[in-house]
């Protein structure tokens, strides 16, 4: 057999979130704001960081629970537990 039958193709996975959407988004929502060129990135790390975060304390959650499967009971909770971290 050929290699390329027997191993998958990959997809190209984006690095970033798409510009115009995060502008389309800001825009609806604060029409004043005016918004650096970088800002997309940022927005974008910011949501990364925040998944990283919900997979961490999940994964806590379902080894505190002496489960082997992260559930969606797991992520509720840990997604409670963050984002009241978040706010302060």
């Amino acid at each position: 057999m050929a290699l390329s039958t027997t191993v998958s193709q990959r997809k190209m996975i984006r690095r970033k979130a798409p510009l115009g959407f995060l502008k389309r988004v800001f825009k609806r929502q604060k029409p004043h704001l005016r918004l650096k060129t970088s800002s997309d990135l940022l927005v974008h790390l910011n949501c990364l960081l925040f998944v990283h975060r919900l997979a961490e304390e999940s994964r806590i959650n379902a080894c505190g629970s002496k489960c082997g499967i992260i559930k969606k009971e797991h992520v509720l909770a840990a997604a409670k537990v963050i984002l009241k971290k978040s706010r302060g």
